[in-house]
């Protein structure tokens, strides 16, 4: 078992902290133009990803553009991939609190 310092305990709720769910499309219920000018960094499977469209982190999932396909109302079609989720706001330069899945 791992002990958990305040540095990498899980953040689920704050000012600081990112939604559970957010979405870049201004058509989705999940849009929020607010947070996302904070600027909102994301990491899927320990990797830092700047090309995602909406996230959940609670269900582990995260949904990216598949390649320059559009559906026939002329979005983007994206896909669902799942595993792990954290994200934090840029906004708040070094060792902000990260929001993840506890």
């Amino acid at each position: 078992m791992t002990e958990e310092t305040p540095e990498t305990a899980p953040v689920t709720a704050g000012a600081d902290v990112p939604p559970d769910h957010l979405s870049v499309n201004p058509r989705s219920p999940f849009f929020d133009g607010e947070k996302l000018q904070r600027g909102v960094g994301i990491r899927f499977k320990d990797r830092v990803r700047t090309d995602i469209e909406e996230y959940s982190i609670s269900e582990g999932w995260v949904r990216v553009q598949a390649g320059k396909a559009l559906d026939r109302k002329g979005q983007p079609l994206t896909i669902k991939l799942t595993g792990p989720v954290e994200a934090w706001y840029e906004d708040l330069g070094e060792n902000p609190p990260i929001a993840k899945k506890g």
